[in-house]
């Protein structure tokens, strides 16, 4: 593992368009049809990472109130799974269903996707508008793993409930911290 920050891409770019295997219904998406006319929310996870673990159950529980509030969510997974067989596409679908992740959960089995976004890190986590322009872009929280802050998901639910009332996303936002995606060779 290699504490790793999030790149931070520039607020209002513009979404980078995609489409990937999801391994929860097993058809190919796209972000076209995936995106929501509130907020899109895309988040680079791994199944391993402990940084993810840390904040998986309250990040499901995020998607799911957020989802009710039509937000949508997007999980992608870009590991090379030849190094780190445990975030294989077989094994996405497993820890979809042990996490009851309402989401698409998708593979980037080339990494481009990841690169289009300049992801670095898991959990790395964009927020888009309803125009797929980066609103939000960093840290779930400022929980970690061993520094006994509570997980709450404020930094992302602030963005969210931002966008839901239509005022602008404080720019002030923190790099995510976590594993680097690992990339293939």
């Amino acid at each position: 593992m290699s504490l790793t920050p999030s790149k931070m891409m520039p607020l209002g770019t513009h979404a980078p368009d995609f489409t990937l295997l999801d391994t929860v219904s097993g058809k190919h998406l796209s972000l076209s049809e995936l995106k929501s006319d509130k907020a899109t929310v895309i988040m680079f996870i791994c199944n391993h990472c402990p940084f993810v673990l840390h904040i998986h159950s309250h990040l499901m529980t995020i998607a799911r109130v957020y989802q009710a509030k039509g937000i949508k969510f997007i999980a992608i997974s870009a590991n090379d799974v030849s190094a780190y067989p445990e975030d294989a596409p077989h094994r996405m679908t497993d820890i979809a269903k042990v996490w009851r992740i309402s989401f698409p959960y998708l593979y980037d089995e080339t990494q481009e996707v990841a690169k289009a976004y300049d992801a670095a890190c898991t959990p790395d986590l964009y927020v888009f508008d309803k125009d797929l322009c980066c609103v939000y872009r960093g840290q779930f929280d400022s929980s970690r793993p061993g520094n006994s802050l509570p997980v709450t998901g404020k930094d992302l639910s602030d963005a969210l409930d931002a966008v839901l009332v239509g005022t602008a996303v404080n720019p002030d936002q923190k790099p995510s911290v976590g594993c680097n995606i690992k990339w293939k060779a």
